[in-house]
């Protein structure tokens, strides 16, 4: 096959949160500008923090080739992909999308953070309601995490264990289903972080997250800057970069070796390269995303070619390993997130507040 105001302007953002309670229980019941920077870490010690119906996707698209990822298919030549399947480089949108956009969830208050669990569901976060949801095949969605922290984005580490960016805790919280949840990160240089916003994990261990401001009221910053952050397998938390405006999206290649982090408000998206032991150097702008189309650079995914996948500017833009945007996956609201899942991880799933979407793909998730 071929590939073809505080708390509303934090919404209006797709970053916005509320204060929440951190006790964490489970549920069943059913509800609905240009930067080059290079960066030297710091690191200081860990603290503990406290406790439908179907729309149509429309394509447009631009006609681009795309250079070569590590690890993956060989966009320039095409290759076997993870189906086994050879298949030709993509050359366009219409390579890629395999399907229409289907609602799978409506009713939220704004919704953030999917994530396709181990288990074979989809996991996502409606901020303000204080939730995590769980969404099945034939299941429909129904709460399953609640008080959440008011999480927005959300990983599964290497244990099956989930990582949440939680606003109302400002924290990172790490928990076993089914358990109460641990903070591993809550403060930089003893003040508290911001309102950690999205997360990605890395097979080493590694954790690296984005902390602006959208989930707190104004007065409630204490750092003066608005950072991305790694936690280091033994627990270290390091500063990555301090100049980004509002970091948002943060996602990795297929093997590891770049980390890619968006700008909100500078509608652009940067890429830092990735040493073996986590650390990271660079930060130069990868590709510039602005637009008048509702939605700015927002929650971000990769899929095995080492395409990006960034929501806003009227849906999910698709951009190729060397920075050619191939064109725009349409949605109907102010696209939020998105990640790869069902059981083969060739469908895109989009949190668009107040719904949550799905579209099936030629090419699966890295």
């Amino acid at each position: 096959m071929t590939r073809t105001t505080w708390f509303a302007a934090a919404l209006l953002l797709a970053c916005g949160g509320a204060s929440g309670t951190t006790d964490d229980t489970s549920a069943g019941s059913t509800g609905a500008s240009t930067t080059t920077a290079s960066t030297s870490e710091t690191g200081v010690a860990l603290t503990t923090g406290s406790e439908a119906s179907t729309s149509t996707a429309t394509a447009t698209s631009t006609s681009a080739s795309t250079g070569e990822t590590s690890g993956s298919p060989d966009p320039t030549t095409g290759g076997e992909s993870s189906t086994g399947v050879m298949v030709d480089p993509m050359m366009s949108l219409e390579d890629i999308v395999d399907g229409e956009l289907e609602m799978i969830a409506d009713g939220h208050m704004f919704t953030e953070g999917p994530v396709w669990s181990p288990e074979g569901f989809l996991l996502y976060s409606d901020i303000p309601a204080d939730t995590i949801f769980r969404w099945k095949e034939g299941e429909g969605s129904a709460p399953f995490i609640t008080p959440s922290g008011n999480s927005n984005g959300l990983a599964f580490d290497g244990m099956g264990r989930l990582l949440a960016a939680e606003h109302g805790g400002r924290r990172i919280s790490r928990r076993v289903i089914g358990e109460a949840a641990e903070g591993l990160a809550g403060t930089w240089m003893g003040e508290s972080l911001n309102s950690p916003n999205d997360v990605v994990w890395r097979s080493d261990g590694t954790i690296y997250f984005t902390d602006p401001p959208y989930g707190i009221d104004m007065g409630m910053q204490v750092l003066t800057f608005q950072g991305v952050f790694r936690i280091d397998p033994q627990g270290v938390l390091h500063l990555v970069a301090d100049d980004f405006d509002r970091p948002n999206g943060i996602s990795l290649s297929p093997d590891e070796s770049r980390l890619y982090v968006d700008d909100t408000t500078l509608e652009h998206v940067r890429v830092f390269d990735v040493m073996p032991d986590g650390s990271t150097n660079g930060g130069e702008l990868f590709v510039d995303l602005a637009s008048d189309l509702p939605g700015d650079p927002d929650g971000m995914a990769v899929d095995e070619f080492g395409d990006l996948y960034v929501t806003g500017g009227g849906g999910v833009r698709v951009v190729t390993p060397d920075a050619q945007v191939l064109g725009t996956i349409s949605v109907p609201e102010s696209a939020t997130n998105c990640k790869f899942g069902d059981a083969d991880g060739m469908a895109l799933f989009i949190t668009a507040p107040p719904r949550v979407y799905r579209i099936r793909l030629k090419v699966a998730g890295a």
